[in-house]
């Protein structure tokens, strides 16, 4: 009886050696270098270690779909393809910051629309009083869109104003 409690006993010693190995090497791999993609094998375990591999795995399959998704919007938007959201599924500070990312992708495709549209307007068009409407934006975003209103309002005044002359000018008013 002692040699098989002796055998029981080195089993599980080396199933949880295997175990924490595992679980160290996937937190390390995933938590602190960024290797994404990381799974814990730990062969041959059953009920509670199985469950606690599992659940390691679940977790770190999790994070990297995440961090995927989160780095696949951004370079699309460094690349200026505003039309990528994130869309995995997350919760908590995850869906805070899916939330934030999602927003500043619509608020850039919204500034970019817009100007897109004044500058077409005024300068191909010729249609003069064009303004830039982007709703919610403070700091950065509403200074250009302001800086961007203002240079299409300045150009309309300038061009009235020579249209003014002009047709002074036609009439014989000198």
């Amino acid at each position: 009886e002692i040699s098989e409690l002796k055998l029981t006993v080195n089993s599980m010693v080396e199933q949880l050696r295997t175990f924490a190995a595992e679980v160290t090497r996937v937190a390390r791999e995933v938590g602190t270098e960024g290797k994404l993609g990381g799974q814990a094998h730990v062969k041959g375990v059953g009920g509670t270690w199985k469950e606690l591999t599992d659940n390691v795995n679940t977790m770190a399959a999790n994070l990297t779909a995440q961090v995927r998704d989160i780095a696949s919007v951004s370079k699309a938007v460094a690349k200026g393809d505003l039309s990528k959201k994130i869309s995995v599924e997350v919760k908590g500070e995850m869906m805070d910051l899916k939330h934030t990312i999602n927003i500043m992708v619509d608020q850039l495709q919204e500034f970019a629309t817009e100007v897109t549209r004044v500058s077409l307007e005024v300068g191909t068009e010729g249609k003069l009083g064009g303004q830039a409407v982007v709703k919610d934006v403070s700091g950065t975003w509403k200074e250009l869109t302001d800086n961007v209103n203002t240079m299409a309002a300045n150009l309309t005044t300038q061009v009235r104003s020579i249209a003014e002359v002009t047709t002074a000018v036609a009439c014989g008013d000198l």
